[in-house]
């Protein structure tokens, strides 16, 4: 029986030499008449279905004469739907495009989209990807509206505010995928190692990356829930992370809470030292995404495809403690992070300096774990809203559905092989207190330093 003869006609054989119906002069006959496109692809389905529960062509027609076609192709299909797998196999159909750009600042979190090229990751799915070191968020930002890019790593919380019009005009952007959890640190200039008390920090001038992301929010949290008003007892600024550790060492700021080659490179340089893990904050809190604009998703369904199954692959090579050598020395040279080896290595293995004159080993201070959950979308849109970002009325699990394609991620993870989570939302602890997805204005109201009335 050819690919795409009919499974469920029991005068078919397996034999594939000759017409394999006898109804038909030649086989190019026969072949000339098969069904084609997407009925051609689920007809293929069934034909290895069917093959597979009845290996013996005899078992197989008598089982079709007892049933009937009809009740044969339903039961079938009710163990594995025949469409749905026809569907998975045409939507990994041939790119629209395949060079393309991706832009990156040079920071350990864009770890996964930056290793797919020197490792070959887009290469394999037959893509041809620039990966564009680019100066901060905002040019990461506009340069991805502009469509100079076509996807980009950003901060988890920026896709939210495109959307929603926050920042810039807004423009509909999705998250496939999270690049990294974990994976940052507060800093503090050499001259703070004797000042390790939070309520002692009135008047520090405290660097963010961007004042859309995950650090500017758990900064703000970590100073409130320490007495400290981050709008008024301290100054936040917004400095690109290849900036930090300069402004650092020209006594411009006083510390800062970024990505953890920054962070690494302040103690390497001798500039600073590490006060907590931003895991001490939040233990598994998203950081980077690999984001794109729906209209690409709807303009390029199989580009977008993609390059994120290469980006999930690689996230799923990153997330093994063993390879993280071998990714250091991939992702650390001049044209992706620049920056020294070891420093790189301290980030991705977990043995590090701290600063302080310890050497310290947490295998989890970075991990990779691409599913973009709903409820880290929906804890950004509250500390949004509690800062003054967003004002007015949000629907929370509206937007975050809209942004973070969990669901999409999950099914392009087990057409991979990998296994996604089975719920789209998870409860977990921020600095001791509970937040439930469910009950965001409550969680919202618990807070007595905020800007949201």
């Amino acid at each position: 029986m050819a690919p795409f003869d009919n499974p469920f006609d029991a005068k078919r054989r397996f034999a594939r030499g000759g017409c394999s119906c006898g109804s038909h002069a030649s086989q190019a006959a026969h072949e000339a008449a098969l069904p084609s496109g997407d009925a051609a692809i689920e007809r293929a389905v069934e034909a290895t279905m069917m093959r597979a529960l009845f290996p013996h062509q005899a078992e197989r027609r008598a089982f079709l004469r007892s049933v009937g076609l009809a009740t044969a192709a339903a039961a079938v299909s009710q163990f594995l739907p025949t469409k749905f797998v026809a569907e998975a196999f045409a939507e990994a159909g041939k790119p629209e495009k395949t060079d393309l750009k991706i832009g990156f600042i040079p920071i350990t979190c864009a770890t996964p989209i930056i290793m797919a090229k020197p490792m070959g990751f887009y290469e394999k799915q037959g893509l041809n990807v620039d990966v564009v070191k680019t100066a901060g968020w905002a040019v990461v930002r506009d340069k991805t509206l502009n469509k100079e890019y076509d996807a980009a790593h950003m901060l988890a919380p920026m896709p939210l505010a495109i959307t929603m019009g926050l920042g810039s005009n807004p423009v509909p952007f999705a998250v496939p995928a999270i690049e990294n959890v974990n994976g940052q640190a507060i800093c503090l200039a050499n001259k703070h190692k004797d000042n390790r008390d939070p309520k002692n920090w009135k008047g520090f001038k405290l660097a963010i990356p961007f004042d859309y992301s995950n650090h500017n929010y758990l900064l703000r949290y970590y100073l409130a829930e320490h007495g400290i008003d981050p709008d008024t007892d301290v100054q936040l600024r917004s400095v690109p992370p290849p900036e930090m550790v300069a402004n650092l060492r020209a006594d411009n700021i006083d510390g800062f809470l970024a990505p953890d080659n920054v962070v690494q490179r302040a103690v390497y340089d001798g500039v600073g030292f590490i006060h907590i893990l931003s895991k001490e904050i939040w233990d598994g809190h998203p950081c980077c995404s690999f984001s794109v604009a729906q209209d690409t998703i709807r303009d390029m369904p199989n580009a977008t495809a993609a390059m994120l199954r290469a980006i999930l692959q690689a996230t799923a090579y990153a997330s093994k403690a063993e390879n993280r050598k071998e990714i250091a020395a991939a992702i650390a040279p001049a044209n992706y992070l620049n920056q020294p080896l070891t420093v790189v290595e301290q980030v991705l293995t977990g043995t590090y300096a701290d600063g302080l004159g310890s050497v310290k080993k947490d295998p989890k201070r970075v991990a990779f774990d691409p599913f973009p959950y709903e409820s880290f979308a929906i804890w950004t849109l509250t500390q949004m809203k509690r800062w003054g970002q967003i004002k007015g009325d949000v629907d929370y699990a509206a937007v975050a559905k809209q942004v973070y394609r969990a669901t999409d991620a999950a099914k392009l993870m087990q057409q991979d092989g990998l296994t996604p989570p089975e719920a789209t939302t998870k409860t977990f602890v921020v600095m001791g207190k509970t937040f439930d997805p469910a009950k965001p204005e409550e969680y919202l109201d618990s807070f007595k330093i905020k800007r949201a009335s």
